[in-house]
């Protein structure tokens, strides 16, 4: 029986019943050559992962699946996170007009000493019927012949491109689950990006989540207004095989220099509430408002001030 996973089966293979099952004894398993997953991009996206990135509508997950997705297909980086080198890339949109697409993809590049070679892009305004359905086997096979090519898939976004699933029902999650992990055999990740409902969490059900090895929650600050650009903060909700300083809470923000080049400014959550706590506090707020206005713990703000106090900021 031949293998789709990115490393050979043993000689002795136990059948049960189904052929196309395999088992293996503990010994066997412990002697197959499986390579150490690499990471696409350092610290949270392996090799044979599977990801999901959501937010609110407006925040700017479309704008951070792009850089992620170019990064990876350039061997570039994005914020803090690096890739080792360039892999192949499927972008499949479900609802961007090509000319917005072009044009953010096009802010990207010239943004970038790196340039991205092998990037390919799915949009409805370019089929003549539209994007096929992730959530039906006809879907999935009529995008093989380009997701076979790719090392990384991403998403975007479940609610357009897996039409037939059900939000809250996670039995007709199953159809793109499989699929999913039939990519992670063949030696391919995913990243799905999908909307954030009002508690901040992933819309529908949580089945989404339960074989994904990461899930960025991008979450718009308090203080934040639409009018000052992109500015959010990075949530890391789920990490699987990463911990401590690598899955930090950051709060990021874009601008724009002289030469027009898009610039990425960030900072971990905590240094930026420090910050926050600092400036109010200097501003004769009183603790508990202060806390109100972060929406964070009262003790996260007496934290704050007593260590600014020591450093002697206040």
């Amino acid at each position: 029986m031949k293998s789709t996973a990115p490393y050979e089966y043993p000689e002795i293979i136990n059948f049960h019943v189904d052929p196309e099952v395999v088992s293996v004894t503990l010994d066997q398993f412990l002697e197959l050559d499986i390579p150490e997953r690499k990471l696409l991009l350092a610290p949270w996206l392996p090799e044979q992962g599977l990801a999901m990135v959501c937010a609110p509508r407006g925040i700017g997950k479309t704008f951070f699946a792009l850089n992620v997705a170019y990064a990876v297909a350039s061997g570039g980086s994005f914020l803090c996170w690096q890739a080792e080198r360039p892999r192949s890339v499927l972008y499949i949109d479900g609802e961007m007009p090509a000319s917005a697409l072009q044009e953010r993809l096009a802010a990207i590049a010239l943004s970038n000493d790196l340039e991205a070679q092998n990037f390919e892009i799915i949009n409805p305004d370019l089929q003549e019927f539209g994007v096929p359905d992730l959530s039906s086997k006809d879907g999935q096979r009529a995008l093989a012949p380009y997701t076979d090519k790719a090392e990384l898939i991403v998403v975007d976004n479940i609610s357009t491109l897996c039409r037939s699933t059900k939000e809250n029902d996670g039995d007709s999650w199953g159809i793109v689950q499989e699929w999913a992990l039939q990519l992670r055999s063949q030696g391919k990740s995913v990243l799905f990006v999908h909307h954030a409902g009002k508690s901040g969490q992933q819309r529908g059900t949580s089945r989404r989540e339960d074989v994904l090895d990461t899930v960025v929650s991008l979450k718009s600050l308090p203080e934040h207004n639409a009018e000052d650009g992109a500015k959010f903060q990075v949530l890391f909700t789920k990490s699987r095989g990463f911990c401590g300083d690598d899955a930090a809470s950051m709060e990021v923000a874009l601008t724009t220099n002289a030469d027009k080049r898009q610039l990425w400014v960030f900072e971990t959550m905590e240094d930026s509430t420090y910050k926050r706590v600092i400036d109010l506090h200097k501003s004769k707020l009183s603790q508990a408002d202060i806390a109100r206005e972060l929406e964070v713990h009262r003790s996260t703000v007496s934290r704050h001030v007593n260590r600014a106090k020591k450093e002697g900021i206040l």
